[in-house]
C-alpha cells in the first residue's frame, strides 16, 4: 500500500507571535516540524512538505538520507486549502506506479504524534473514504458577543478535531480540483462530509497539541525536551609558524608576517574546536573525518571541516549549546578580531552569536608559544542529543 503524507508549513504563526514562523521554532533540539516530520516517517512511502523551500530544507536535512521518502518542497497557497491542494498536485504529478493511495494531511506545527494514533487513521480507511483523528469536548461551551456569555452550547456529540487526517487519495485530489476557488474550508474532513462521503472519528491523543501560542511551547517542552541530554568534548591543537602562509584563526585571515604551517589551511582554533564537537558526539577526532594523508584536504579551508561538525549535531538530533575557543600565543594579538572570529564561526555552525567565545592568552613566554614559534589552541563545546 503506497501512503504519502502531506507536511504543511505555508502558514504564518501570525498569533503565535514569534518573528519566525511557529512550525519552524525550536522545541528540545530540532524545529517543530522535523518532530511532526519524523513522527510520520515511519507510517508513509512518501513525505510531501508544502511550504517555503529553504526554511524546509533547513528543518529536514538529513532526515532522509537515501533520498527514497522525503519528496523535494512545493510551494504553499494563501490558504491551508491552497496548500493542501499544492501538495495533492505535487504528489499526483509523480509517475502512476509511485502515486499514494492514501494520503494523510498533517500540520507542521503538531510536532507529538503518537504512532498508534497514525495507525488508527490508517486502519479507519480501510472502511472509510476519510478519517479524522478526535477528542471529544469536556469543556461546558459558552457563546459569547461583546464581552457577555449569550448563550450556553450543548457539548454532547461535539469533538475536538486534530491531524494527520487520512484520505484516499484520488477522492481527496478531485475534491480539491472540484472546489475550485469556491468557499474556503478549514480542514479536509469537511471537503468529504460536503460531498456526502462517510468521515471516520478516530480516537485523538491529548499529547497531540497545536502549537498556536508561547504558552503551548512550554507544555510541548514538557513532553520532547526531557530526553536530551548535555554532552560536553574539548579539543586541543598545535601548528609552528610558517613562511609564505596567510594565518587563519577561527575562519578569519590575520594580517600577520607569517602563518601556520599544517596539511590544511592550519587554523588551529578550528581545529581544536571540530574535535571539542566531534569529541561531545563521541566521534572521533578531525583526522579521523578528514585524514590528513588524503590529498583531498590538502591546503583545504578549515570551514569546511566546522560546517561537517554541525552537519554531525544535526544528524543526531542534537543542538549545539556553547563552545568557547581560547588561542594560546603571544602574537598576534587577538582582542581586535575577536568579533568577526566569533561571528565567522557562528554562521558556520548555524547558531546565534551569544553561543560562541573566542578569548586569547599568553603562557607568560614560557614554552614554545612563548618563544613565538607557533599557536596553540584548546576549546569545549557543549551539545544536547537525544
Amino acid at each position: 500500500m503506497r501512503i504519502a503524507a502531506l507536511l504543511l508549513a505555508a502558514g504564518t504563526g501570525r498569533r503565535y507571535g514569534a518573528v519566525m514562523p511557529k512550525q519552524f521554532v525550536r522545541l528540545g533540539s530540532r524545529a517543530v516540524i522535523r518532530h511532526a516530520a519524523e513522527a510520520l516517517l515511519p507510517h508513509v512511502t512518501l513525505l510531501q512538505p508544502v511550504g517555503d523551500a529553504t526554511l524546509l530544507n533547513g528543518a529536514l536535512q538529513g532526515l532522509d538520507p537515501d533520498n527514497t521518502i522525503l519528496r523535494p518542497s512545493v510551494p504553499g497557497g494563501v490558504t491551508r486549502q491552497h496548500s493542501v491542494r499544492a501538495g495533492l498536485d505535487a504528489l499526483d504529478a509523480l509517475p502512476a506506479e509511485r502515486r499514494p493511495e492514501l494520503v494523510l494531511v498533517h500540520d507542521g506545527a503538531r510536532p507529538f504524534v503518537p504512532a498508534d494514533l497514525v495507525r488508527r487513521v490508517l486502519a479507519a480507511l480501510d472502511r472509510h473514504d476519510g478519517a479524522v483523528p478526535c477528542l471529544a469536548v469536556a469543556d461546558t461551551l459558552k457563546r459569547g458577543r461583546n464581552g457577555v456569555i449569550v448563550e450556553t452550547v450543548p457539548r454532547e456529540d461535539l469533538f475536538r478535531a486534530q491531524t494527520p487526517q487520512g484520505f484516499r487519495f484520488a477522492l481527496l485530489r478531485d475534491l480539491h480540483r472540484a472546489a475550485g476557488n469556491g468557499p474556503i474550508v478549514t480542514d479536509d474532513a469537511s471537503l468529504l462530509e460536503r460531498a456526502g462521503h462517510a468521515v471516520a472519528l478516530v480516537p485523538g491523543s491529548e499529547d497531540n497539541i497545536k502549537l498556536t501560542f508561547e504558552e503551548d511551547l512550554v507544555r510541548l517542552e514538557r513532553l520532547i525536551g526531557p530526553s536530551l541530554l548535555p554532552r560536553t568534548g574539548t579539543g586541543f591543537d598545535v601548528h609552528v609558524f610558517a613562511p609564505d602562509r596567510p594565518l587563519v584563526l577561527c575562519g578569519v585571515t590575520v594580517p600577520h608576517p607569517v602563518g601556520l604551517t599544517g596539511h590544511s589551511d592550519a587554523d588551529v582554533g578550528v581545529h581544536a574546536l571540530c574535535d571539542a564537537i566531534y569529541g561531545a558526539l563521541a566521534e572521533g577526532d578531525i583526522g579521523r573525518h578528514f585524514p590528513p594523508s588524503e590529498n583531498t584536504w590538502k591546503d583545504a579551508d578549515s570551514a569546511r571541516f566546522l560546517v561537517h561538525a554541525a552537519e554531525r549535531i544535526a544528524a543526531r538530533g542534537g543542538v549545539l549549546v556553547n563552545a568557547d575557543v581560547t588561542l594560546i600565543c603571544e602574537q598576534p594579538k587577538i582582542g581586535p578580531h575577536a568579533t568577526a572570529m566569533r561571528e565567522r564561526l557562528a554562521t558556520l555552525l548555524g547558531v546565534e552569536l551569544d553561543r560562541i567565545s573566542v578569548k586569547a592568552t599568553t603562557t607568560e613566554r614560557l614554552g614554545f608559544t612563548g618563544r613565538g614559534e607557533g599557536i596553540a589552541a584548546q576549546a569545549s563545546a557543549t551539545v544536547l542529543v537525544p
